[in-house]
C-alpha cells in the first residue's frame, strides 16, 4: 500500500504542476483579447476581472481545463450516443478504424518479421524498406493513399484503416524481429541436438521467446494506429470521427471542441494500451513467464 502511495503522490504532484502551468498559459494567451475588448468599450478592467474573463471565453486561444471537461461532459453524458454531436459517437467511428488498422498492421508486422528472421534475402532487402517507410511524413502520404484506394473502389472504412496500418506495423516488425532472435545460441543448439525441425524450433522456442517483445510492440502500435485513424480523417473531409471533430472545430474557431476531442482521443488511446497490457500479463502468466520481478512490475 505504501508503495502504491509512494508512486501516486509524485504522479499527482506532476499533474498538479501541469494544470497550474496550463492555467497560467490560459491567462497569458487569452488576456490580449480581454484588454482589447476593454479598450474598445472604454472599460477599466482590473486584474482579477481579466483573469476571470480569460477562463470563460467562448472562443479562447487556449481553453481552461474546466472548460474542456465541461465540453466533454456535455457531449458525452448529456448527449445521446447516436447524436452527431456526441463524442462517444465520434470516438466509436475512430475506434473502428483504429482496431481494423491495428489488426491489419499486427498481421502484416508478424508475417514480415517471420520472413525477415528466416530468410536472409528478406532481411537484406525488406528490413531497410520497412525502416525507410517511416521517414515519409504521414500527412503527405495519407491523401495519396486515400485517392488511390478510392480510384480502385475502396472507400469508407478501408482507406482510413490502411493509414492506421501504415503507422502500426512498423513497431511490431522491429519488436518481433528482435523477439524472434532473442533465443541465444545455446538454446538453439540444444533444440537442434533433439533433432527439432524448423517448425518446432519456431513454435517451441522462437515464438514463446518473442511474446514479451510482441506485446510491448503492440502497446506502441495500438497508439500509433489511433494517430493514423485520426490523421486519415483529416484529408478525406470526413464528417464523423475524432479527427473530423477537430477539423470542424478548427474551421469555426471552436478551440474548446478541438481540445475536448483531443482529450477523448488520449483517453481512448490510454484505454487501448491498458487492455493490451492486461492481455500481456495474462498471456505471459499462462506461459509461466510472469514471475518474480515481472509479477511485481505488473502489479505496479
Amino acid at each position: 500500500m505504501m508503495g502504491k502511495n509512494g508512486k501516486l503522490i509524485p504522479i499527482l504532484t506532476v499533474l498538479a504542476v501541469i494544470i497550474a502551468i496550463w492555467y497560467v498559459c490560459v491567462v497569458w494567451l487569452n488576456a490580449p483579447f480581454e484588454y482589447d475588448q476593454a479598450q474598445r468599450n472604454d472599460i477599466e478592467l482590473t486584474f482579477g476581472e481579466m483573469v476571470s474573463n480569460t477562463m470563460a471565453q467562448k472562443r479562447p486561444v487556449l481553453p481552461a481545463v474546466h472548460q474542456v471537461f465541461e465540453e466533454i461532459w456535455n457531449t458525452t453524458v448529456l448527449k445521446k450516443v447516436t447524436s452527431k454531436r456526441s463524442l462517444i459517437y465520434h470516438a466509436w467511428i475512430t475506434l473502428s478504424v483504429t482496431l481494423l488498422g491495428f489488426i491489419m498492421g499486427g498481421i502484416l508486422g508478424i508475417l514480415l518479421s517471420v520472413g525477415i528472421v528466416h530468410n536472409k534475402a528478406m532481411d537484406k532487402s525488406v528490413m531497410p524498406w520497412v525502416i525507410t517507410s517511416q521517414t515519409i511524413p504521414i500527412l503527405a502520404i495519407a491523401p495519396m493513399i486515400i485517392v488511390v484506394l478510392n480510384a480502385i473502389g475502396f472507400s469508407g472504412l478501408i482507406p482510413k484503416a490502411f493509414i492506421a496500418t501504415y503507422l502500426s506495423f512498423f513497431p511490431i516488425v522491429v519488436g518481433m524481429v528482435k523477439g524472434l532472435r532473442s533465443p541465444d545460441q545455446a538454446q538453439l543448439d540444444l533444440m537442434r541436438t533433439y533433432n527439432a525441425s524448423k517448425s518446432q524450433l519456431f513454435w517451441k522456442l522462437r515464438w514463446p521467446s518473442s511474446m514479451p517483445y510482441l506485446f510491448t510492440s503492440l502497446k506502441v502500435a495500438v497508439a500509433a494506429a489511433l494517430v493514423g485513424a485520426i490523421v486519415a480523417e483529416l484529408p478525406t473531409g470526413a464528417v464523423a470521427g475524432l479527427g473530423a471533430r477537430m477539423l470542424a472545430g478548427s474551421y469555426y474557431g471552436q478551440t474548446i471542441q478541438i481540445w475536448s476531442a483531443l482529450f477523448v482521443a488520449a483517453i481512448v488511446a490510454a484505454g487501448l494500451v491498458i487492455i493490451v497490457g492486461i492481455l500481456h500479463n495474462y498471456v505471459l502468466g499462462r506461459m509461466g513467464q510472469l514471475d518474480g520481478q515481472g509479477a511485481r512490475e505488473a502489479d505496479a
